[in-house]
């Protein structure tokens, strides 16, 4: 399997791809490791990961580099990435035992009443390219501190990121029979589904989420989907400084080229701040370095999939079309490399494929309102439901809207951000389950009820 890579187009590496009798090979082992990973204590477990954490910090201008030769993402970005996922390890290795120990519920009259948290047993971790750091810890670490051993499977487009993932763990104390790694690309994914896996857990496109739920659905096992968006964001006519507005929720717009799953793919603006808003929205966007992911102040780099560029080609000249009138960008950019301007639409429709389908990539549609009632009728209108945002002077406005879109998470005065305390789920064709929060760490467990007397 070629490793490319995305900015300049040259193979950079070459894999060798796990096969159905490897993968068989490496799940017996988990099935074996798991066991005697389960009765290592929690503590040592908790310091394993937080060594794991150490390890990331410690070599992070290498990962980072090696994250950005493979995905594209500029190295200020994939730095930001590995941190951001040592945080999140902070938290769960700082709250598994008060939420993976064992519950006392009551103790009446010589029955005691307890919930006892096991694990689900080998866990299948399908992953994804986009942030192989983030989305990968929220759910291997999980994962191990509850006592699962763990297939992962990197994309194979962020398969070297994987493989670091991998030499890390096992230098941090993880045994070499708890957690392998499936190389590969939609034949290793088969291979994975074919297993006796104790859960899977899997981030990724909703068409892909649905083909997977569908296939391990027999099994009656735990399947979990983290799966695309398409986000809503709404500028009310009260928002504070339509200035710094205008550059925050361009930024999660166009983070990692709009390559999030939590990124804000549309935007609604009340009439009154419009044009003010666009205005400063379209210089925001202007001012951003493009180029090569390597350099230092390059905020957006090339796409990671060469398929997307004529994806977003398409929604372009659908928009166009249909009315819409370009603000900034537009087209791909020329030369080597999957780059495509960071684009801005304006007089958009939600009969154009860029305000209804993922975009996952650097364009965005703004679209103007009246008021409240119509911002809200837009942002119901989608089949998914990750996150949602409001900007507004007013929280108790802002709760209002919220509270009625269908979306696992709201911001108010914010976007595009994940909080390790707080659970991380999508709905409808987002998905469904949580990772982080105690939610995220009893996700990987079953609980066992004792009824104790005497």
């Amino acid at each position: 399997m070629n490793i490319i890579n995305p900015a300049t187009e040259e193979i950079i590496s070459n894999l060798k791809e796990d096969t159905l009798e490897s993968i068989e090979r490496k799940f017996n082992q988990l099935k074996e490791g798991q066991k005697s990973w389960n009765e290592v204590p929690l503590k040592d477990r908790i310091a394993v990961l937080q060594r794991f954490s150490e390890l990331l910090k410690e070599n992070i201008e290498s990962s980072a580099a090696i994250l950005t030769s493979e995905v594209g993402k500029p190295l200020q970005q994939s730095r930001n990435e590995i941190n951001g996922a040592c945080s999140r390890i902070k938290w769960l290795t700082e709250n598994a035992e008060k939420y993976l120990a064992d519950d006392l519920m009551t103790v009446d009259k010589g029955m005691t009443e307890k919930i006892v948290y096991e694990p689900l047993g080998v866990v299948c971790n399908i992953s994804a390219w986009n942030y192989p750091y983030l989305v990968g810890v929220n759910v291997f670490v999980p994962a191990l501190l509850a006592g699962n051993s763990v297939m992962y499977k990197p994309s194979e487009f962020s398969s070297l990121t994987g493989l670091e993932i991998e030499k890390y763990l096992k230098q941090a104390g993880v045994p070499d029979n708890t957690f392998h790694t499936a190389i590969g690309a939609r034949e290793v994914g088969e291979a994975l589904l074919t297993q006796p896996f104790n859960g899977y857990f899997f981030t990724g496109s909703y068409k892909t989420g649905q083909y997977i739920y569908e296939k391990v659905s027999p099994k009656m096992v735990p399947c979990q989907l983290e799966l695309g968006g398409k986000d809503p964001l709404y500028v009310a006519d009260d928002a504070v400084d339509i200035k710094n507005t205008a550059a925050g929720t361009a930024d999660g717009a166009f983070y990692n080229a709009g390559q999030s799953c939590c990124a804000v793919e549309r935007i609604y603006v009340h009439e009154k701040v419009y044009d003010q808003y666009v205005d400063e929205f379209v210089k925001e966007v202007k001012s951003y370095k493009s180029g090569m992911p390597s350099e230092e102040g390059v905020y957006i780099g090339p796409l990671t999939r060469k398929a997307q560029l004529e994806f977003i080609e398409g929604q372009v000249k659908d928009a166009v079309a249909k009315g819409a009138v370009i603000a900034a960008g537009g087209k791909r950019s020329t030369g080597k490399g999957y780059f495509f301007e960071p684009t801005v639409l304006t007089n958009v429709t939600h009969d154009m494929s860029v305000m209804r389908e993922e975009s996952f990539g650097p364009i965005i549609g703004i679209m103007k309102v009246k008021d409240d009632a119509e911002a809200v009728k837009l942002m119901q209108d989608t089949p998914y439901g990750l996150t949602s945002a409001v900007y507004s002077a007013s929280k108790e406005r802002a709760e209002k809207i919220l509270s009625k879109i269908n979306s696992g998470t709201g911001y108010w005065n914010c976007c595009d951000r994940v909080s390790a305390a707080l659970p991380w789920s999508g709905r409808s064709h987002s998905g469904f389950g949580a990772t982080l929060s105690h939610a995220g760490l009893r996700a990987f467990t079953k609980p066992k009820a004792y009824h104790l007397r005497g």
